[in-house]
C-alpha cells in the first residue's frame, strides 16, 4: 500500500536561489501589479464618470477591467510576498483559493469576452435593433451567465483536484498553483473528477470559441458590404481590439492547460504562466485606450479637469496671500 499523508502546503517554484535576483524579481512583479491596477481602475472610473460611455460596449469592457484586476491579484502578490519574505510556500487552502480564483476569473472573462462579440455583431449587423437587443437587463443577464460559468468551473476545477490525495514531493513547478502542475504531484491512480471537469472547460471554452468565430464572420461579412472605406475602417476599428484581445488570452489558456506538463520546470512553462496571468490584465486597458477614441477623449477630459483644478487652487492661494 503507498503511504499517504495529509499535505498541509506546497512549494511554489523559483526563479532563483539569489536573495539579490529574488528582490529584483519582487520589485519588477510589484510595478507590473501597480502598472496593471492603475490601468483598469483608469477604465473601470471612467466608464462609470463620462456619461458618453454608459453603453453595452464600455459596460462589459469594464467588466472585463474588473475581472483583470482580480486575474492579476490572484496570483502576483503571493509571489512578490515570498520573493521578500525569501519563502516558496503556500498553504493548502492558499492553494485551493487560488486554483479557484484563476479558474473562476478566467472562465467569466471568456464568457465577458463572448458577450462583447455579440455586441459588436448586433452593431454592425442589426443597427437598427441595437438598443432593442442590448438593453440592460441583457447585458446584467449575459455579465451573470458569464460570472455563473466562472464560478461553476472555479468549483469544478478546485473540488477535482484537491479531492485527489498528494504523496511525495510537494514542490509545484509553477509560479502559482495551477491545474497542470498539481496533477503531477498526485499518487491518485483515477481523475474521474477532474478529467470530467477539464472536458466541461473545454466544451464551455471551445463553444464560446464558436460564438465568436461565427460573430466575427457576420461582422466581416457585412463591413465588407459597406461602400465607403472609412465606414469600412471605422467598423474594423471597433471590432480590431477585442480581437486582438480575444485571441491573446484563448491562445494562452489552451497553452497553458492543454499542453503535457513536463516533469521538470521549463523556461517555457514558466513564461506561459506568467503570460496567461500577467500580461493580459496589464495589456488589454493599453490595447483598448489606444484603438479607443471615446476612451482616450474621456482620458483628456479628466485630466483637463485636474490640470485645471490645480491652476484654480494655485491662483486662489496666490489671491489669499495678497
Amino acid at each position: 500500500m503507498m503511504n499517504q499523508t495529509v499535505t498541509m502546503e506546497f512549494l511554489l517554484l523559483r526563479f532563483t536561489e539569489s536573495r539579490v535576483l529574488l528582490r529584483v524579481h519582487a520589485v519588477l512583479f510589484l510595478l507590473i501589479y501597480l502598472v496593471a491596477i492603475v490601468e483598469n481602475l483608469v477604465i473601470i472610473l471612467l466608464t462609470i464618470l463620462d456619461q458618453r460611455l454608459h453603453t453595452p460596449m464600455y459596460f462589459f469592457l469594464r467588466q472585463l477591467s474588473f475581472l483583470d484586476m482580480c486575474l492579476i491579484s490572484a496570483t502576483v502578490p503571493k509571489s512578490i510576498l515570498n520573493c521578500i519574505t525569501f519563502t516558496n510556500s503556500i498553504s493548502f487552502l492558499g492553494c485551493v483559493l487560488q486554483v479557484f480564483l484563476v479558474v473562476l476569473m478566467s472562465g467569466s472573462e471568456i464568457g465577458i469576452l463572448t458577450a462583447m462579440s455579440y455586441d459588436r455583431y448586433i452593431a454592425i449587423c442589426h443597427p437598427l435593433h441595437y438598443e432593442a437587443v442590448m438593453s440592460k437587463e441583457v447585458c446584467v443577464q449575459l455579465v451573470l451567465v458569464s460570472w455563473l460559468s466562472g464560478g461553476a468551473l472555479g468549483i469544478l476545477y478546485s473540488t477535482g483536484t484537491f479531492s485527489l490525495n498528494f504523496c511525495g514531493s510537494t514542490k509545484i513547478h509553477q509560479l502559482f498553483c495551477d491545474v497542470p502542475a498539481l496533477l503531477k504531484l498526485t499518487c491518485s491512480v483515477k481523475h474521474v473528477t477532474i478529467n470530467v471537469s477539464v472536458a466541461i472547460g473545454v466544451c464551455y471554452g471551445f463553444s464560446c470559441l464558436v460564438c465568436i468565430v461565427v460573430s466575427y464572420v457576420c461582422i466581416f461579412s457585412t463591413v465588407l458590404k459597406i461602400p465607403t472605406r472609412q465606414k469600412q475602417c471605422k467598423a474594423f476599428s471597433t471590432c480590431l481590439p477585442h480581437l486582438i484581445v480575444v485571441s491573446a488570452f484563448l491562445l494562452a489558456g489552451a497553452i497553458a492547460y492543454l499542453k503535457p506538463t513536463s516533469d521538470e520546470p521549463s523556461l517555457p512553462d514558466l513564461l506561459t504562466s506568467m503570460f496567461y496571468s500577467v500580461v493580459p490584465p496589464t495589456l488589454n486597458p493599453v490595447i483598448y485606450c489606444m484603438r479607443s477614441k471615446d476612451i482616450k477623449s474621456a482620458l483628456c477630459k479628466v485630466l483637463w479637469k485636474v490640470k485645471s483644478s490645480g491652476i484654480n487652487g494655485k491662483m486662489t492661494k496666490v489671491e489669499v496671500r495678497k
